[in-house]
């Protein structure tokens, strides 16, 4: 498990970090690379300098090493081909050229009787104990030898070291300020948010105000959308637990007084007693269908429910559905069309598939207009079958078309109850097609009717 620590510690800890990495970078610069870039630079320059000295004319090249003698800090000798030697600045503190040292003599009549135009010869100087560059130049005229002494960089070092010394503890203590104003500065908006949001839970309705850090921002938002979620979930669950109260107790209700008219009223009149019995009978089978519904839909949400793919002919099973509404055709004069291919053979759990189209012919049923007409179209697609069941009604709002999958979600409050669903239809709908994962939704029309669609994968 992680080591929690608050967003101030981690500020702090980041910007030492931080601080720290770039002060050892600084360290290994001076140690490692200091000397080395130094050197680099002086052995440039001399081949700029050996350049200039090359381009010179004849006429000029005294002039020439004269000015690099003196403006570059070098000691120059010329050994020219009549025999003539012309020093320039060999009287420089660390010189070694015009000193009979016999190490650089030799490595002088070495070079010029080589065939080389110039080389860098890297030596120590050990009348000085110091570290040299000793440049040679062959020209037409003769030969120059440029001397530089490299300057010994350890006192710099010391006084870098020093000033680095004191540079990491000055960056520690300014990491610390600045890694405590700014995470404070950071997280006053985090620590409002999480004090709102502690009281989204007890139900308090709480308001997020905007800041000027744009994660901020997101995060109230968010939290806003889930306020208003929890909200109308909350409004939801009502409506679930008086919706289910109302469906249990009229059944109930229904079946206790007609009980009591039989056993003190109809018991000797074989009519009524009968009647009354089949009324009791009606409103079991409906208390079994809202149980049934209830435990279906709760096994299918919690992933108990497994799909069994299979192939078969999606409108003959269509059709069986619509024979079982041939009651409500004779008795109230109910209108279902259907409109489709003679065959559709698909891929799905023809027992889920069946249970998705009969909830929604039963609510297409219930909220169709006047005219009592219902109508299913299966269209032929590239893939799929589109399966629209459609009636006639008032239609639905665009702002609670979202809402309608929900248990129990009514876009009118004094609807009519469902005459032969429970009010879980359109819920379970939804399961059952997101677990085959059938593409599906409404179209809906202000005063002309709403159509529910959905896809079936073809065989």
């Amino acid at each position: 498990m992680k080591k929690e620590s608050s967003f101030n510690q981690k500020t702090l800890f980041y910007f030492i970090v931080f601080s720290v990495t770039i002060l050892i970078l600084l360290w290994m610069f001076q140690i490692f690379y200091l000397k080395y870039s130094y050197e680099q630079y002086q052995v440039k320059n001399l081949d700029n300098l050996t350049v200039t000295i090359q381009n010179a004319n004849l006429m000029d090249l005294s002039n020439t090493l004269e000015t690099v003698a003196y403006q570059n800090e070098v000691c120059v000798e010329y050994y020219t081909n009549s025999g003539q030697t012309i020093r320039y600045n060999t009287l420089m503190n660390g010189c070694a050229l015009g000193k009979n040292n016999g190490e650089i003599l030799k490595i002088q009549e070495d070079f010029m009787s080589s065939e080389k135009k110039k080389q860098a010869i890297r030596l120590v100087n050990k009348e000085y104990e110091a570290k040299a560059y000793l440049y040679g130049i062959n020209l037409d005229s003769g030969t120059v030898f440029l001397y530089n002494t490299l300057e010994d960089v350890s006192g710099a070092n010391i006084v870098l070291k020093n000033q680095l010394i004191y540079l990491t503890f000055i960056a520690i203590i300014i990491a610390c300020i600045v890694s405590y104003f700014l995470s404070k500065r950071l997280t006053e908006p985090i620590h409002d948010i999480t004090k709102k949001a502690r009281l989204l839970g007890s139900g308090t309705e709480v308001t997020f105000e905007t800041y000027d850090i744009l994660e901020a921002n997101e995060l109230a938002k968010v939290l806003d959308h889930a306020q208003a979620d929890m909200l109308k979930t909350d409004e939801l669950r009502r409506d679930l637990m008086a919706n289910v109260s109302h469906d249990l107790k009229t059944p109930l209700t229904m079946i206790k007084a007609y009980a009591e008219m039989v056993r003190d009223l109809s018991y000797k009149d074989d009519v009524k007693r009968k009647n009354h019995c089949n009324i009791i009978m009606d409103e079991v089978d409906r208390l079994n269908l809202l149980v049934s519904d209830i435990l279906v839909l709760s096994k299918m949400q919690a992933n108990a429910d497994k799909i069994n793919i299979e192939e078969f002919d999606l409108i003959k099973e269509i059709k069986n559905i619509i024979s079982r509404y041939e009651i409500i055709k004779e008795t109230e004069d109910y209108h279902i069309e259907l409109k489709s291919p003679e065959e559709a053979i698909v891929l799905a759990d023809k027992a889920k598939l069946n249970q998705v189209i009969y909830n929604l012919i039963n609510n297409a049923i219930n909220y169709t207009g006047k005219d009592k007409t219902v109508t299913i179209i299966v269209k032929k697609e590239k893939e799929n079958f589109l399966v629209e069941i459609k009636d006639t009604g008032k239609g639905i709002n665009k702002e609670e078309i979202d809402f309608i999958w929900n248990k129990y979600y009514k876009n009118e409050k004094n609807h009519q109850r469902n005459v032969v669903g429970t009010g879980l239809g359109l819920s379970i709908v939804k399961t059952i097609l997101e677990k085959h994962q059938f593409k599906y939704g409404v179209k809906s029309i202000k005063n002309k009717g709403t159509t529910f669609y959905f896809f079936v994968k073809k065989k």
